[in-house]
């Protein structure tokens, strides 16, 4: 099956540490279990990737180092959002000079700005650029969404803005989204639980918080979609449901680190703070899932 570029599954990866450091050790040994899982492409440094407690020289050094160990077998795709516009702009243009294959750029958090204001931070992020540049919609995390008559227009002026991931929960925006651009924009699902409705509807694939432990599993479940065989695409889907909502009992990537320490892929499930350890009630249930499904 020919995926069309930066489609298909694509891991949202998790930055692993050790004593609060970014284990690089780690990091290669996850690229490679990707890799060795059939993924399509990998974002570092994103929201999985918590990026928010990454400074400014960890987060360009993270990117680095997984252009590096990804030896270009698959695309990586850096994620250089931010809620200060400058600082997305020297984010993107410092990635692109690092060798990425395209950039992940979150609509800026926390400031609520006007529709107006969201094209002009994605403007300056796209001429700092060749780089395909993917739109990142999650009005749950930033406080607003990024506009369909935004993304025409974004589109309309920049043959590089050519994705957007959508993680707003509603199949009906993506339908949207299609209805007003059709195959001139690529729409990849953020939530793992929504891949099959989202693709139902156009989307070609999912940047996945799953895939970090189950890479092989997401993969058949989204090239199944692509080829349209909804039958097996759905009872992949119905298999990996429960795995797809207990990683969400607490915050992203809490849960997906554990299931990652488990089974050998990193070694250590540390978080940086504010986030913290799962409670003991959601810790259970998590492992009674993943064993579960593991068997």
């Amino acid at each position: 099956m020919k995926l069309r570029p930066l489609t298909g599954t694509i891991t949202a990866l998790v930055t692993p540490f050790q004593k609060q450091a970014v284990a690089y050790d780690d990091l290669k040994r996850l690229v490679d279990f990707q890799i060795k899982g059939g993924i399509n492409g990998l974002v570092p440094v994103g929201t999985t990737g918590e990026s928010p407690t990454l400074s400014h020289d960890e987060h360009l050094d993270v990117i680095r180092a997984t252009v590096a160990y990804a030896r270009k077998r698959v695309p990586v795709i850096a994620g250089t959002g931010s809620n200060s516009t400058a600082e997305a702009v020297e984010l993107t243009a410092a990635a692109t000079e690092a060798g990425v294959d395209g950039v992940l750029v979150v609509a800026p958090y926390y400031n609520k700005p006007s529709q107006e204001g969201v094209f002009g931070y994605f403007c300056a992020v796209a001429e700092a650029t060749d780089k395909p540049v993917i739109l990142y919609s999650i009005p749950g995390r930033c406080g607003i969404e990024i506009s369909v008559p935004v993304i025409e227009r974004l589109r309309a002026k920049y043959a590089h803005v050519s994705h957007i991931k959508e993680a707003g929960g509603s199949v009906d925006r993506v339908d949207q989204i299609k209805h007003a651009l059709g195959k001139d924009i690529t729409v990849l699902s953020g939530d793992d639980s929504l891949t099959l409705p989202f693709m139902s509807v156009g989307a070609e694939g999912v940047i996945s918080v799953a895939s970090n432990r189950f890479p092989k599993e997401v993969v058949q479940l989204v090239n199944a979609a692509l080829a349209q065989d909804l039958a097996k695409a759905t009872k992949l889907h119905r298999r990996l449901y429960p795995i797809f909502k207990t990683l969400f009992i607490e915050p992203n990537p809490v849960p997906v680190k554990i299931a990652l320490q488990r089974a050998g892929v990193i070694a250590s499930a540390e978080v940086r703070a504010p986030l913290c350890g799962m409670s003991k009630a959601n810790l259970d249930t998590l492992v009674a899932v993943l064993s579960s499904f593991e068997k």
